[in-house]
């Protein structure tokens, strides 16, 4: 059976591919007779009368300015006529009709016009309208009025019409070569049923539970996702970890969603309530990243704990260094080499500067704490020996030696400032200021608080541990008092900073001299549904810890995911779906992650032009908890949750078969509460063979 769409996309396709065919390439002229102009000019200019030189200044400026143009004419993308475009756009005018193509490359000639979807003013009438709406817009300094007449995006692969979504319906060819054509009505894939899902009761097993600190009145939904209710319910599991006794270590083990931050936000209050002193200063609660602190910061008041320190590791170690070493210089680099940064957070470290302070008998100073770092860094001696004592070879000789080089050429910067050179710019690595602290303590004693005192807390908590070197904890367990009360909650599956040297709980807590600790572990998956578990499990393949899944609480949607040909279609097919969310679910959250910033502005950009209200590209971690949809990388969004998650640009060049790869995927998958989808241009990643997903 025939079908006129199809037809007049056949049709069209068949004039684009023999515009291609006859012009392959849309190049400007050649630019040697250019250069050969402006050599000639500049032999004429030297020898040339005064009141000639400033006509052939002009005519060289001219053929230089033609010249930049030509070249930069000439690295512009070209039309792939095996992808041409993604997307058709008839627009009507009065009597006069056209056709625009959207593609990543544009090209006009002969009556036909591709048009790079990123750039080109028109490709906006494409993202901001429906068909069969009327425009009126300022496009190339004129106002066009005219209305939508077709707006279709298609999938072209190797030159073949493969499929055409319309609001007439979807027509896509069977994949049996000579069946033809299949048409379905329009129905388009929906984010839906999630809003405020983060706020719901769901059973576990014949018993009904809801999510640890979940709001208990009616259904629960609030214009501020930050705060958890503290009458919300907890279980038997996360109970007894809240109530232990208030000295000594409590460790959390437990999947992505199953408690693990809100019971240890929950054992403060609950220390706080048997001793006001935790609800201090005295208590510092410790998280990865920004974006954490600012959702626990928010957490704890309603907790009715006021004024425990919430902090993010690196910023508190800043001002523990800048009152300790006021000296070295403030500014902290952000080009440290990896190998440097390997070594710096590697556990040996916390060997190497023990043995570096034992074996120097020094005075307990600053100046000397600095020495010993500088030693610990780059004494080739020192190092090979401790590293072949430990058994440690991740480390080649080359790379050891490009790493101490660095070391001492950076720390002779230093150096130098410290004693007045105001021509050298010095500055620390990050991961230097953990090591200062670290020798401190060894060489000279407690951490100082800020009136001069030892630096003492009553309570420490640490979330996301794993993603913290042992050398940092260990100077954040050399500051607990006589109580020594520290709770460290992680998971082993979530760890994305594979230079921190975390690879088990047993070498972790041997790394820090706490052989035997106990581990316990959260069970319940609270936050996701089964096949959203189902499918993260799947990512982690052979890095998946236990036998036994952890039991979820619920059901929900599968875990979609999208092809596209290009990200101009991904964006159309996003904005539509998104558009229709935030209508039909004003308080949904909804975050879009992606391996990098720049795809994360490629898809801001365009679904702003789409006019996707509330949206917002997170820059710095700076998240809103609220309503709307939020744009960021993957590796941003640790320890938060969203109603609704798309893991943007899912290929195969992005996410590697690699266990980087596969525990990021599995960081973000984990982030959805409600329903997944994954979107990919090209290939997708090999990782999602391992997990399962409908594709669509």
């Amino acid at each position: 059976m025939g079908y006129p769409i199809v037809d007049e996309e056949q049709l069209l396709l068949s004039n684009v591919r023999t515009l291609l065919d006859e012009e392959p390439y849309d190049l400007p002229p050649s630019e040697a007779d250019i250069v050969a102009e402006l050599l000639r000019l500049r032999e004429e200019m030297p020898s040339a009368k005064a009141e000639d030189l400033g006509s052939l200044m002009e005519q060289f400026n001219r053929y230089h300015a033609l010249l930049r143009q030509v070249r930069e004419a000439r690295e512009r993308p070209q039309v792939d006529p095996d992808s041409p475009y993604f997307a058709h756009l008839r627009l009507r005018e009065g009597d006069r009709s056209r056709d625009v193509f959207l593609g990543k490359a544009t090209r006009i000639s002969r009556g036909i016009r591709i048009v790079d979807w990123r750039h080109a003013p028109i490709s906006r009438l494409f993202y901001a309208y429906e068909q069969g709406e009327e425009y009126e817009e300022e496009l190339g300094g004129k106002v066009h009025v005219g209305e939508v007449a077709a707006r279709r995006t298609v999938t072209i692969r190797r030159g073949v019409l493969e499929r055409i979504d319309a609001p007439e319906g979807t027509f896509a060819l069977d994949a049996d070569e000579g069946s033809g054509w299949r048409h379905t009505r329009a129905q388009p894939a929906r984010l839906a049923g999630g809003e405020g899902a983060a706020l719901w009761t769901h059973p576990v097993g014949q018993a009904s539970h809801r999510r640890l600190g979940t709001d208990l009145g009616g259904r629960g939904q609030r214009r501020d996702k930050r705060l958890p209710d503290i009458a919300g319910l907890i279980d038997a599991e996360q109970f007894a970890l809240i109530t232990r006794p208030s000295s000594g270590f409590v460790v959390i083990r437990g999947t992505a969603g199953s408690g693990k931050t809100t019971v240890a936000l929950h054992r403060i209050a609950y220390l706080a309530y048997g001793d006001p002193s935790i609800d201090s200063a005295a208590t510092l609660f410790v998280v990865f990243s920004p974006a954490l602190r600012e959702y626990v910061s928010h957490v704890l008041p309603a907790l009715g704990v006021d004024h425990v320190q919430v902090r993010d590791f690196r910023s508190w170690a800043h001002d523990q260094r800048l009152r300790h070493f006021p000296r070295l210089p403030q500014r902290i680099r952000d080009d440290t080499p990896a190998g440097v940064v390997k070594l710096k957070l590697h556990p040996i470290m916390l060997r190497v500067i023990a043995e570096q302070v034992e074996r120097v008998a020094a005075p307990a100073t600053a100046a000397q704490a600095l020495d010993d770092v500088i030693s610990a860094l780059t004494d080739r001696s020192l190092l090979d020996r401790v590293l072949h004592e430990a058994e440690v070879t991740s480390f080649s000789e080359a790379e050891l030696h490009k790493i101490t080089t660095w070391c001492r050429d950076r720390f002779d910067e230093v150096v130098a400032a410290m004693e007045g050179d105001t021509e050298v710019e010095a500055a620390l690595d990050p991961e230097d200021e953990a090591l200062l602290l670290r020798a401190w303590q060894l060489r000279i004693g407690p951490l100082r608080h800020k009136g001069g005192g030892p630096l003492r807390f009553r309570h420490v908590a640490v979330d996301e541990v794993q993603d913290f070197s042992p050398l940092e904890i260990r100077v954040l367990i050399g500051c607990l008092d006589q109580h020594e009360s520290i709770t460290l909650a992680g998971d082993t599956q979530q760890h994305v900073m594979q230079d921190a040297g975390f690879t088990s709980w047993a070498e972790f807590f041997g790394h820090l001299g706490l052989e035997g600790t106990a581990v316990s572990t959260l069970r319940v998956a609270y936050r996701s549904s089964q096949q959203i578990i189902r499918f993260a499990l799947g990512l982690l393949g052979d890095l998946q810890e236990d036998e036994d899944p952890p039991l979820v609480t619920r059901s929900g949607p599968e875990v979609e995911l999208f092809r596209f040909t290009d990200h101009g279609a991904a964006v159309a097919f996003l904005a539509d779906a998104l558009k229709a969310l935030v209508r039909a679910e004003p308080l949904a959250s909804v975050a879009l992650l992606t391996p990098s910033a720049e795809i994360s502005r490629i898809y801001h950009d365009g679904l702003e032009r789409s006019e996707v209200p509330r949206l917002r590209w997170v820059v710095s971690q700076d998240f809103t908890f609220s309503p709307g949809v939020e744009i960021t990388e993957i590796g941003s969004v640790k320890g938060l949750e969203f109603d609704y998650v798309v893991l943007v640009e899912v290929s195969a060049s992005a996410y590697p078969d690699s266990a980087v790869s596969r525990r990021l995927l599995h960081v973000g998958a984990t982030r959805a509460i409600h329903q997944l989808w994954l979107t990919s241009v090209g290939t997708p990643s090999p990782i999602l063979r391992d997990a399962p997903s409908e594709e669509v």
